[in-house]
């Protein structure tokens, strides 16, 4: 491990040489292009809104604090060509995310905090709220959770015989294109929670919310065994990057 002293971060590995590196500024007060800079970015967040601005200066407005003596223009950019686009930078793996030189524990804490505020944000609009009705807040917390991940996310609505959302649970982590369910285990938490319903959700890596067979191989063994119990499978949902596919709506249930 080598320390890079223009970084006030933790010690960065050294990568390949294609990898933006931010400049370098000398101890005390900040150039005055970097300081107009900041400025007139903040300038315009607070007139416009997250509309006036590109992912990569709204991650810039990120790293200003996280790395507070450093031009970060090259490394929000390089982040976004390598993620892709603000969202999944910010669900990026922090492994991932410390393979870009210059971005070290802080940064990958601060990216970590505004993740877990959206999530945090989105759920509070559906957790103890009637589902049924507000099936667009639903929707919108899947994808904000799920719809950027690498890998396969499984998840289990629990609601009441109302219908109002009372668990919102992650059964299953899996591959890019894979996740082990159980449908008897999802069963049994429904039964200790007391829950009358269920809406099951994953996700597709690959963008693309299309079921394949072992999809639809699954959902049919859930839906046996809410049967059993006199579960209601209410959907299954699968988010794909910018769209998802509902199993009722598609005839699949």
């Amino acid at each position: 491990m080598v320390r890079d002293s223009a970084f006030s971060e933790a010690p960065l590995p050294l990568f390949d040489s294609d990898e933006a590196l931010p400049v370098p500024l000398a101890k005390g007060r900040l150039p005055s292009y970097i300081a107009d800079h900041r400025a007139r970015l903040r300038d315009r967040f607070a007139v416009g809104g997250a509309q006036a601005i590109p992912d990569y200066e709204l991650l810039e407005l990120l790293l200003f604090r996280s790395i507070p003596r450093q031009d970060v223009k090259p490394l929000a950019r390089c982040l976004i060509e390598r993620f892709g686009d603000f969202n999944r930078v910010l669900t990026a793996p922090p492994e991932r995310l410390q393979e870009i030189r210059g971005v070290g524990p802080a940064t990958v804490t601060d990216l970590k905090i505004v993740e877990a505020a959206a999530h945090r944000m989105a759920r509070a609009r559906i957790i103890q709220r009637h589902v049924i009705s507000g099936w667009g807040a639903l929707l919108d917390y899947c994808h904000t959770t799920m719809a950027h991940r690498e890998t396969e996310q499984f998840r289990v609505f629990y609601l009441d015989r109302k219908n109002t959302l009372i668990a919102d649970e992650e059964q299953a982590r899996g591959t890019v294109d894979h996740v082990p369910v159980y449908p008897r285990e999802v069963a049994k938490r429904a039964l200790e929670l007391n829950a009358s319903a269920i809406i099951v959700v994953h996700n597709h890596p690959s963008g693309d919310p299309t079921p394949s067979q072992a999809d639809i191989g699954m959902t049919a063994q859930i839906q046996a065994a809410c049967d059993a119990l006199g579960l209601t499978l209410h959907d299954h949902i699968i988010i794909g990057k910018s769209t998802e596919l509902s199993f009722r709506s598609e005839g699949y249930l």
